[in-house]
């Protein structure tokens, strides 16, 4: 079989801005018939993803490298929280901006609008979910509805008004403190703590504004049981596995006494931070740090930590470390910071 003619370069160029999707008028537009756009899915070069929306990622890692999709971090530059490696191509975060231009593109990406989770992760958040369902909604000045009449897949009805959109790298999306508000009255304990800690470390949004936040909540289905929650919020947390790890060891009884905490020497010097601390009955600060497989595998990482990690003994405090697979395992840190401040 004749392999067909590849999907011209400028409608790449467009599908890498949109985590490697393109919509069904986009392609119209490029000169992608129907015919055309059939034979290249058969190809597996622009393969359906939902009604009206179609994946071109693998051409698209082609022609711009693997690193492709790897989302900007402060200052602009491709990578990982804390100053990690550059994301995989395929990695989580990826997956989940692509869930958002599923939906937008579905919808028509000049009107609609990415809401929730969807917007969150498209503003940079972390802490959401592994995976997330495409979620969009047209302002409540626009009444219509998709092609089909029917809302793209996994999406829910939202009303919000045009002076709550935002544009983000090309997408619409609800600005930072409505989709919090949509956001965390949907999601588990863990992961609503996690994503306002994080929209508050990245300055998305103030520590003043948590009570617009929670104002835009209120009355919401499962806004209710965040009155529990609000209080462990805190925007110091550096990642999303610090702050789990501090809610296991509340949920132990043992809550951290601070968090990024001050670790002095002898002459009063701050010569490092943890992650998070108690102070022991013998006097002596017990720190613990939390370490992200990305943010401490470079050679630049390892050497801070290194530097730190003596720093800290050298001021006589007593340091635990713990990984990411320690915190899923949910038991390791509590038993181990509780077995030493015994």
């Amino acid at each position: 079989m004749r392999r067909p003619t590849p999907v011209p370069d400028p409608l790449l160029d467009t599908a890498a801005r949109q985590e490697g999707l393109l919509s069904t008028a986009q392609c119209e537009r490029a000169g992608l018939t129907r015919d055309r756009r059939a034979a290249l899915g058969r190809a597996g070069e622009l393969v359906p993803v939902v009604r009206g929306v179609h994946d071109a990622a693998p051409a698209v890692v082609r022609r711009h490298g693997p690193h492709v999709f790897a989302a900007p971090a402060p200052g602009g530059r491709p990578g990982a929280d804390r100053g990690g490696a550059p994301t995989a191509p395929r990695d989580l975060d990826h997956l989940r901006r692509r869930a958002a231009w599923t939906a937008l593109l579905a919808l028509g990406p000049s009107r609609a609008v990415a809401v929730g989770c969807c917007a969150l992760a498209l503003h940079g958040v972390q802490g959401l979910p592994a995976t997330i369902r495409p979620e969009a909604a047209l302002p409540s000045a626009d009444g219509r509805r998709p092609r089909g009449g029917e809302p793209v897949t996994g999406s829910v009805t939202r009303c919000f008004g045009t002076g709550d959109v935002v544009v983000v790298g090309g997408a619409r999306a609800v600005v930072p403190e409505l989709a919090l508000a949509q956001a965390v009255c949907e999601l588990g304990r863990d992961h609503a703590v996690a994503v306002l800690d994080s929209a508050l470390q990245r300055g998305l949004v103030l520590a003043g504004d948590l009570g617009g936040v929670r104002a835009r909540a209120r009355g919401r289905r499962g806004a209710a049981r965040l009155a529990e929650w609000w209080h462990l919020v805190d925007g110091r947390a550096q990642s999303p596995l610090e702050t789990w790890a501090r809610l296991q060891c509340v949920d132990a009884g043992i809550p951290p006494h601070d968090v990024q905490v001050p670790v002095r020497d002898r002459a009063g010097r701050v010569v490092a931070r943890g992650d998070l601390g108690w102070i022991q009955r013998d006097g002596r600060l017990l720190v613990a740090e939390v370490d992200g497989a990305g943010p401490h595998s470079t050679p630049a990482a390892l050497y801070e930590d290194r530097r730190r990690q003596n720093a800290i003994a050298a001021a006589d405090a007593v340091l635990v470390r713990f990984t990411a697979e320690d915190i899923r395992a949910r038991h390791v840190v509590p038993s181990t910071i509780r077995r030493h401040l015994r």
